[in-house]
């Protein structure tokens, strides 16, 4: 049971403190989950939030319960997916009454302008760390290239993106197994 409490409280932090979605999310489980606890790698990491992004509902939401699955079976990953959602929830619950009498002050309006920079760069930086580890040869920057090139100028469900760079990673090391 102890090990339920950890997932749900550790997740509830991290959805405490997280604006901006799933990507902005992904820095402070980079730092909670592999560099603190140890509870997965980046590259797994990387591996929930392509997959999370591929199915139904919220990425954080979906690598949340990918964690917790993993720590704890099914119940972990029923408490690690309650606790990234039930700070949202109450925030959400109490702001509902009022945001539309503060969302019009000047101050606020800037506040968020602030924190959707922050954001960016939070994911830029995430990214950047996930691309050092995912770009390791010629063959792996090809397939980003490639990936890269469809997502600005295709407009594709990322899930076809994601299939096709599973199955271009299936035929470049086949390929490679049969040149050596």
């Amino acid at each position: 049971m102890g090990k339920l409490f950890e997932l749900f409280f550790t997740f509830a932090r991290i959805g405490a403190v997280t604006f901006g979605g799933g990507y902005a999310m992904l820095p402070i489980l980079q730092y909670e989950l592999v560099r603190k606890r140890n509870w997965t790698t980046d590259e797994d990491l990387a591996d929930y939030f392509a997959i999370g992004q591929c199915t139904p509902g919220v990425i954080a939401v979906n690598v949340a319960t990918f964690i917790g699955r993993k720590r704890a079976g099914i119940f972990g990953g029923i408490f690690a997916t309650l606790g990234v959602v039930f700070p949202s929830l109450v925030i959400i619950s109490l702001l509902a009454g009022v945001i539309q009498i503060y969302a019009e002050i000047h101050w606020v309006k800037h506040a968020f302008a602030g924190i959707r920079a922050c954001v960016c760069v939070l994911i830029f930086n995430a990214v950047y760390k996930l691309w050092r580890k995912s770009v390791i040869d010629i063959y792996t920057l090809g397939i980003y290239l490639a990936i890269l090139a469809g997502s600005v100028f295709l407009n594709l469900s990322p899930v076809i993106f994601v299939l096709i760079s599973g199955i271009a990673g299936v035929i470049v090391n086949v390929w490679k197994v049969k040149k050596s």
